[in-house]
């Protein structure tokens, strides 16, 4: 099966950070050897750059050259990372200088390559789990200065990047929700009800976990902002960490920041409702948000 271009370009990075150790050589050297800077080296090992055929071929030949059906391989991954990503067409034309929340395509090409998601949501449920009036009252609330149709896209990209939870494998999810996600009513009581619901269907798959964390818990670690532990095939990279907050969003993947924001999810499960109890906090909510709808609270 054909890679997403995010994963073909990280596989690539991996392969090229492989082999130039293999040879003994530093990032100075690589870069020297292809007459580039150093972060060039490190963005094509990071799979954050665009790579070309020609400068794979450079870096092989400098790290001592591969067998036949390895450069074959490599060369595959360059075509493949140089792809568009399907989730492209959802985001051509969106005007990300003027964005509160990250740049749209970035993390959906991660979570894309993702087999597992570990994740806390403190103030809006995780996008894999909103439904589109929901998420378009998110959107609208954050991106008060987008057009009509830059949120429509956002909203549609959303509702492909559910496919995941159903696909084959399915994507493994687990969220811990803080209660005041359930209490504060995003888009008014009727949505609410709706996403309540699509939350209690949800939750009842196989390959999705969802926890609630109760007021009655008080504050934790893990209140500083939403975070994920994403889950990646060895063969595409690391496993990584996402955080979001106003300063934008994160990407980390050493040991330690792994361990540690591990540990912190761990923490919050522990305190978390069990399932069939956090089913319970879901569906008394829905219920009150679907008799103030209909008493037009």
């Amino acid at each position: 099966m054909e890679q997403e271009p995010v994963g073909a370009r990280r596989r690539l990075g991996a392969e090229l950070r492989r082999l130039r150790g293999n040879a003994g050589l530093k990032l100075e050297d690589a870069a020297r050897g292809l007459g580039c800077s150093t972060s060039k080296i490190s963005r094509l090992e990071n799979g954050k750059a665009v790579p070309r055929i020609a400068e794979v071929d450079a870096l092989l030949a400098l790290y001592g050259g591969v067998a036949d059906v390895e450069a074959d391989m490599l060369h595959r991954l360059v075509a493949q990372s140089r792809t568009r990503g399907w989730w492209e067409p959802f985001t051509e034309g969106l005007r990300t200088d003027r964005y509160v929340l990250p740049a749209p395509g970035r993390y959906t090409a991660v979570e894309t390559d993702a087999t597992g998601i570990d994740a806390f949501d403190l103030s809006v449920l995780h996008g894999l789990l909103q439904t589109p009036e929901y998420a378009r009252a998110v959107l609208r609330a954050r991106l008060p200065g987008h057009d009509d149709w830059e949120i429509d896209q956002l909203v549609h990209l959303r509702r492909r990047r559910h496919e995941a939870l159903t696909g084959t494998p399915p994507l493994r999810f687990r969220s811990v929700i803080d209660e005041s996600v359930l209490a504060r009513g995003s888009g008014g009581p009727e949505v609410m009800a709706e996403q309540l619901d699509l939350l209690l269907e949800l939750s009842r798959l196989p390959n999705v976990i969802l926890l609630v964390l109760p007021f009655s818990t008080g504050v934790h670690r893990a209140h500083t902002g939403r975070l994920a532990v994403l889950e990646i095939p060895d063969e595409l990279g690391s496993d990584l960490v996402h955080t979001e907050g106003h300063a934008g969003e994160t990407f980390l993947d050493s040991p330690g920041d792994l361990e540690t924001y591990r540990a912190v999810l761990a923490d919050v499960r522990g305190l978390a409702l069990e399932p069939d109890a956090s089913r319970a906090v879901i569906a008394g909510y829905r219920d009150r948000y679907r008799s103030a709808s209909r008493h037009g609270a």
